[in-house]
């Protein structure tokens, strides 16, 4: 009986591992959803577009009310790294305008081709228009940011940093609109489609401009040595709000201090150029020019109100005021952030994504909040555990658009009725079968303080069963004014970046996916702290917090810690990597920044007016880079980046990798040719991922036996 339960016993420790391996699934399968982006809709109507990356094949999608029943409009059928964005339908709904082609993430050069292909001949960045009813695509031109007018009948864009006009249907040839001195941009078109403002930038200085006709001189309103931005016409077209901040130039100030960043909203009639300044920021740091998405978000409301966003009282929250003047009404008032916003077709209400709820997790989450443009009156309309984001309003104001998803069902296109009710998912159809939606885990919410008493939250994947003991990787974001979720993220690098993690997971890792400082969603100090980045890396104590929490967790091999991260998330791993090579066993650095004091370098000037600390702070920058650690750094790690960043140059992946030979570090390497910062082919993506899974399953993962 002994020997029979002996063998039973054998038995068992021989099929467990098979069974442990069971519970995974290949990365394939986790990145074959499609991602939906671009949603937008018709200024009248109920007729919607958006764009379904599906495995590196990008296409327009389109629906229409009552049904939406999803209908594919483009058929671009490579993998080829062809992104499409400025997606757009005219106002009667007849038309869709796209741009296909660049990288619209990136730093600089988003405009010019990306060819991840290598082909000889790789393809430009065209606008594109075909009718919503279906039909083959048109080439309007080469060129971006383009802009259907009113009157449905053309569109406006921007070439080599000028105006041009195309007619919509592509009937003739593309033609220069004007030409002004200097880059422009910003175009936004009068409510009748009879005029043009935009922006001209001439570089310490920039202007609004108003462009009538050939026979018209070009219109500038209130010209001055400030840089204007951000044209928002009122609703009759006789006056245009406008935001301003100071200049270049000055006397040589502090690097390492931090100064509030002064702007104000203007108003100027169109008429006679004449503008009068409306409101001007709170003069402190969170009263700062915002750094959130869409920047101020300025529209021009119903009611003749003025809208914008600012961080004045710690959080970015939404804001208006009459156009004639007055103390701006607080219209977001909560421990929250308004992102992703949309002002509805009829002007009277804003939609945004929201960071709040009816659920204390919900800061870690987004949801789909509108709120009047006169009244404090913020309704979330899609409370619960899943997450929502980027909603449009219908031209017919009876729909709200959103994409949805949760912790295991990825993103997809939505529509609620505008009064609030549950989402009702499109084209669900297109996840594939055998996407693994039961095997992906719910991360849970973590939060814990770094050594300064900072509060770091975080999201922890845990596999279901294997050893007692199990390894850990700790994932660092990029950006860094991102915010990682309980869920599916809104962006394709994050969502990918999640989908790797639940990967890792299914591989038997515990994965902690940090929301470090610097960071969005927790407020103005925790987003723009003292002695962030290259002024002290201040953020680096959030990471070994994490560290530090992980090994102290009892189902945590604390000497089998690896950590990973792309682009600030890199740096954050190669910082980690020689500061703590005792915590971090192993790390996986992608396309990160490692020399901070290139930029700090060059503000150390020869001329007679020095900048007070310029010394002071190259050194600060160079203390706070991976290159002044690398002689504490014993960890292996693998560096991976393509060739074509536009994001972080790769010389910054070049100078680490000498560095580390020199010094002997196990190293392994990964070089992209021809991609981006963003992965734009999704088999390269596949590539980094698995790369990044097999290297820590040789450095982390024990042997069965």
């Amino acid at each position: 009986m002994k020997t029979a339960f002996i063998r039973f016993v054998a038995s068992l420790l021989l099929v467990l591992p098979i069974v442990t391996q069971a519970q995974s699934f290949p990365l394939e399968t986790v990145r074959s959803y499609p991602f939906p982006s671009d949603l937008t809709s018709s200024a009248q109507g109920s007729r919607l577009a958006w764009v379904f990356n599906e495995q590196g094949r990008r296409n327009v999608y389109v629906a229409e009310g009552p049904d939406f029943a999803p209908r594919k409009l483009t058929n671009y059928t490579e993998d080829d790294g062809q992104e499409i964005t400025s997606l757009a339908i005219s106002a009667d709904g007849k038309w869709v305008v796209y741009v296909r082609g660049g990288d619209h993430g990136s730093n600089w050069d988003e405009a010019l081709p990306v060819n991840t292909s290598s082909s000889p001949n790789p393809i430009k960045v065209q606008i594109w228009s075909l009718p919503f009813a279906g039909g083959e695509p048109k080439s309007l031109s080469e060129g971006d940011e383009p802009l259907i007018s009113p009157k449905n009948d053309q569109i406006a864009f921007i070439k080599g940093h000028q105006v041009w006009t195309a007619p919509i249907d592509g009937s003739s040839p593309a033609r220069n609109l004007f030409t002004a001195r200097g880059e422009n941009g910003s175009i936004q078109w009068s409510p009748d489609g009879s005029r043009l403002a935009f922006v001209c930038n001439r570089g310490d200085h920039a202007f609004v401009g108003v462009f009538t006709n050939s026979e018209t001189p070009i219109h500038w309103l209130a010209p001055s040595f400030s840089r204007d931005r951000s044209p928002r016409w009122s609703p009759d077209g006789t006056q245009i709000a406008f935001v301003r901040t100071p200049g270049a130039g000055g006397a040589p100030d502090s690097l390492l201090t931090r100064k509030h960043q002064p702007w104000g909203i203007w108003t100027a009639d169109v008429a006679t150029g004449k503008a009068q300044p409306l409101w001007q920021a709170p003069k402190t740091l969170a009263g700062s020019l915002p750094p959130t998405h869409g920047g101020t978000n300025l529209h021009w409301a119903a009611n003749n109100r003025i809208v914008f966003l600012s961080y004045q009282d710690g959080w970015p929250h939404l804001y208006s005021m009459p156009a004639t003047g007055g103390s701006p009404l607080l219209l977001t008032p909560g421990g929250f952030m308004a992102e992703h916003i949309q002002l509805s077709p009829d002007r009277k209400w804003l939609v945004f994504s929201g960071n709040t709820g009816p659920d204390k997790q919900d800061i870690d989450r987004r949801h789909v909040v509108r709120v009047p443009v006169d009244k404090a009156a913020v309704e979330v309309l899609t409370p619960g555990a899943g997450l929502e984001w980027t909603p449009v309003v219908t031209g017919d104001g009876a729909t709200i658009a959103l994409i949805s998803a949760t912790a295991q069902r990825p993103p997809l296109p939505a529509v609620i009725p505008f009064t609030k009710g549950t989402p009702r998912l499109l084209a669900q159809n297109l996840i594939p079968a055998n996407f693994p939606t039961s095997q992906l885990v719910t991360p849970k919410q973590v939060v814990f303080k770094a050594a300064d008493g900072v509060t770091v939250h975080a999201q922890l994947f845990e596999p279901a069963g294997g050893p007692a003991k199990k390894p850990a990787i700790i994932y660092i974001h990029g950006g860094p004014m991102r915010q990682m979720q309980l869920g599916w993220n809104y962006s394709d690098y994050y969502s990918n970046a999640y989908a790797w993690n639940q990967y890792l997971t299914s591989l038997g890792f515990a994965v902690l996916s940090v929301n470090y400082r610097l960071g969005i969603g927790y407020g103005y100090a925790f987003h723009q702290p003292a002695r962030g980045g290259k002024n002290g890396a201040a953020e680096y104590q959030d990471i070994r917090a994490a560290g530090e929490w992980l090994a102290k967790q009892p189902q945590i091999d604390a000497s089998r810690i690896g950590v990973y991260g792309g682009s600030y998330g890199g740096y954050l791993t190669a910082l980690a990597l020689g500061h703590d090579s005792r915590l971090f066993a192993a790390g996986v650095d992608i396309h990160g920044v490692h020399d901070m004091t290139n930029e700090r370098t060059e503000q150390v000037s020869h001329q007679i007016e020095q900048i007070p600390d310029a010394q002071l702070a190259a050194k600060v920058a160079f203390e706070s880079s991976p290159i002044s650690v690398v002689n504490t750094w014993t960890s292996p790690v693998l560096i991976i980046h393509g060739d074509d960043d536009r994001n972080v140059r790769i010389s910054q992946s070049t100078d680490l990798v000498r560095r580390l030979e020199a010094k002997g570090v196990p190293m392994e390497t990964i070089i992209i040719v021809d991609d981006t910062h963003h992965w734009m082919r999704h088999a390269n993506a596949l590539k980094v991922g698995q790369a990044t899974a097999d290297f820590f399953k040789r450095k982390l993962l024990k042997t069965e036996k």
